[in-house]
């Protein structure tokens, strides 16, 4: 651990000597980076809006092949969904330009040969963000549903409200599309030259703990099987990301160029 912090430091201190922009261009920059990654969330918002209903379809879907209905507590409840369905459907659907503006802002700490990676970092991004959420949406979700309303909750009359389905359902799709982009972190850690693939490689067992964790801490069933689902693609990824550390070390991409 100590290595990694070390190495963390190492790749600051190199990348402060890069020619780039004083505190205020930076945040300048960064300003700019926020008021446009907003207006396209606006655009994103009033484009899901127009389709909120057809979106609340896809969001109940999981329920209404149980046959269960929706029940809500506040007059407001319905409109509130109308709103997070809207603000939710907008952010994924302005995803690609807000991370866009996320790249231009982090590009200028990037060495010449490494702004090259901005396609690989939006395909990346975006598609494992899509797989982890249609894993949650497809498989992980009803699974999850079936087994804890007629399966634990056989004996009860349920009484699902929309607030509490609402944060279930989010707290899955968002929370394994966040686990999916695993090998992204690792990416960015890897190009920096923090962790590399002997790293990971080295500390597999600690990495198989912890995901394992995270698989239990997140997975909405208590069965050993539920885990296992979970824990299953976020350890394929890990290998994957051992894969995508070696391809992008400053070490092997130092070696490439002398060969060449």
């Amino acid at each position: 651990m100590a290595d990694v912090i070390d190495r963390a430091r190492a790749a600051v201190t190199d990348r402060a000597e890069l020619p780039g922009m004083s505190l205020m261009e930076h945040l300048d920059e960064l300003r700019k980076r926020l008021i446009r990654a907003v207006i396209f969330l606006v655009i994103g918002m009033a484009v899901a809006y127009a389709f909120h209903e057809r979106l609340y379809d896809i969001v109940q879907k999981p329920l209404t092949d149980l046959h269960l209905k929706l029940n809500f507590t506040h007059p407001t409840d319905g409109l509130n969904l109308s709103l997070k369905t809207a603000l939710y459907g907008g952010a994924i659907l302005a995803a690609p330009f807000i991370l866009y503006q996320v790249w231009l802002f982090i590009a200028p700490g990037l060495y010449q040969n490494e702004k090259k990676y901005v396609t690989p970092f939006m395909v990346a991004t975006i598609g494992l963000f899509f797989a982890g959420a249609w894993f949650g949406y497809r498989w992980v979700l009803p699974e999850g549903l079936r087994v804890l309303i007629l399966g634990f909750g056989k004996q009860f009359n349920p009484i699902i409200t929309i607030e509490d389905y609402t944060n279930f359902f989010l707290a899955v799709i968002l929370g394994l599309g966040a686990c999916f982009e695993l090998p992204v972190l690792i990416f960015f850690l890897a190009l920096f030259g923090i962790v590399d693939a002997k790293f990971l490689w080295k500390n597999v067992r600690y990495a198989v703990m912890i995901i394992f964790v995270i698989a239990a801490i997140i997975c909405p069933t208590p069965d050993p099987f539920g885990m296992c689902l979970f824990a299953s693609p976020m350890l394929a990824l890990y290998f994957l990301s051992i894969l995508v550390a070696y391809m992008v070390h400053p070490k092997r991409r130092e070696a490439k160029a002398k060969k060449a």
